[in-house]
């Protein structure tokens, strides 16, 4: 897994998309139609459909509607690189102040093994909305029954369990390398699949492509319901009985993967700027229809904003990279 082939990739990406979304996601504030963050918000979901971060952006969108504080806000979809093309074309929004994009453990993760041109210092830090957890899931029918099932297989044939789930360098790939480097596997040599979403890590685990699924929770909540898969390990930092699920804590393992959600706004924004998107975000939060969002998902209110918010992002970014180094990735 290579820093430069991962950049390569991306460089192809911006250049096939950028033109695009330009031309069809701001159509309407160069008609004219559209005129403020009140009136006109976008809000950017740097993945393709049915993630978590599209299905954020969306709840974001819904209650911000239903709710008054934004009279229409449209969501658009940016996929690709762990976020990281999102984050090209927000860096470049200079002064827009109608524009907030969904970021999270994700894209710290994507800054660094892509090697991302833009970091999280080219844009505005605007508020943490949520945390999620990350779960280990197995189809019903699989052999192996526990984490020390799979943890048993690593040791004996780490390339022999293919692990799936989303973006390289995301929070999928972050819980997987650190339960691989806390049981002795090195975690070059983890047979990590990385889907663009949700769906696609779903639909691989059923159909045999991969052996082990790791996501956030909601994104496996159905099928584990449903019983088509079995849940082996959730990755919370204490119990959670609602759930039903034991953590990797109390499993033994001494590992704890964050799968926090944001969001971002361009550069070059005013105070008055920053302001507004501030109260129109504390507002969205604030309203009893987010509020029922976060029961039916199961996301926990993780609320920080502003200089906060931008110092965590800062201790994220030092995390990560040293779980980067640790690991040799």
């Amino acid at each position: 897994m290579s820093r430069v082939r991962g950049r390569a990739g991306k460089v192809v990406a911006v250049a096939l998309l950028v033109p695009l979304v330009a031309a069809a996601a701001w159509d309407a504030r160069r008609t004219g139609t559209l005129s403020g963050a009140r009136t006109g918000l976008t809000i950017i979901a740097p993945a393709s459909p049915g993630g978590g971060w599209d299905t954020n952006a969306r709840q974001l969108q819904a209650a911000m509607r239903e709710a008054g504080v934004v009279t229409n806000p449209q969501v658009v979809n940016v996929p690709g690189a762990a976020g990281t093309i999102a984050l090209s074309q927000l860096a470049e929004m200079e002064s827009q102040g109608d524009v907030l994009m969904v970021t999270g453990t994700v894209m710290v993760g994507g800054v660094e093994i892509n090697d991302s041109e833009n970091g999280f210092e080219d844009v505005t830090p605007i508020a943490r909305t949520t945390d999620d957890y990350e779960v280990i899931v197995v189809p019903a029918d699989s052999p192996l029954e526990s984490v020390d099932d799979l943890v048993a297989a690593w040791q004996s044939d780490p390339r022999g369990v293919a692990v799936g789930g989303g973006s390289l360098g995301g929070t999928d790939q972050l819980l997987a390398i650190q339960l691989a480097l806390a049981v002795g596997v090195e975690a070059t040599d983890v047979n990590y699949i990385a889907y663009s979403g949700g769906g696609e890590a779903v639909q691989a685990l059923l159909s045999g492509a991969s052996d082990i699924g790791i996501s956030g929770y909601n994104e496996f909540a159905d099928q584990i319901e449903a019983g088509t898969m079995r849940a082996l390990a959730v990755s919370a930092p204490e119990p959670q009985p609602e759930i039903g699920i034991p953590t990797l804590y109390e499993l033994g393992y001494d590992v704890h993967q964050p799968n926090w959600r944001g969001l971002l706004a361009p550069p070059g924004l005013s105070e008055e700027q920053v302001a507004e998107l501030d109260a129109i975000v504390a507002e969205t939060l604030a309203t009893p229809e987010w509020q029922a969002t976060l029961e039916r998902n199961r996301w926990i209110d993780a609320e920080l904003f502003d200089a906060e918010f931008a110092a965590f992002v800062d201790e994220e970014v030092a995390r990560v990279r040293q779980i980067f180094d640790e690991a040799g990735l």
